[in-house]
């Protein structure tokens, strides 16, 4: 077995891809080991879908990130535009790269509406969380692709040498 490749959201490598212009960038011995062999695969599914930097906060109105694939919930953005499509369209995206890059594992921003693997926001943009993933976590999950947020790369690490060890 090859190296394992790892999809990581753009901004936990310090992109500027987030909602408000900023990133979320990690300071970790793991990533940075994982950088220097060329594992990472960095994606941004928010901008892969058409959105833009800056662009509204958007959250998920309804069950999480599985009932938006399933079309029973909806992405909508602070300022109420449904953006369930932007959001969908990433997701795919960010699988087809996954997919191309022979990814196996995806270390993912929580709280994200895409990215979320542990909490979302519950889309009364108050602030308040509830337990859900995002709609590319979920996706990315349902075709077999490992996720982990950022808060997980131990376990990461543990799963990724696994695989390599073909256990």
């Amino acid at each position: 077995m090859g190296m394992i490749k790892i999809l990581i959201s753009a901004c936990l490598l310090g992109e500027r891809v987030r909602y408000h212009g900023g990133d979320a960038a990690l300071s970790d011995r793991v990533l940075d080991r994982w950088r220097r062999e060329g594992r990472l695969v960095p994606f941004c599914p928010e901008v892969a879908g058409g959105l833009s930097v800056p662009r509204p906060a958007a959250e998920i109105r309804g069950a999480g990130g599985g009932a938006v694939l399933e079309g029973t919930a909806r992405v909508v953005t602070s300022e109420g535009a449904d953006v369930t499509e932007a959001f969908l369209a990433g997701a795919r995206a960010a699988l087809d790269a996954a997919l191309r890059q022979g990814a196996r594992v995806a270390i993912l921003k929580d709280g994200s509406p895409s990215c979320a693997t542990a909490q979302v926001y519950d889309g009364t943009f108050t602030g308040r969380r509830r337990p859900g993933s995002g709609v590319t976590a979920a996706l990315l999950a349902k075709k077999q692709v490992r996720v982990f947020n950022e808060h997980e790369l131990e376990a990461a690490q543990r799963y990724v040498a696994e695989l390599e060890s073909g256990r």
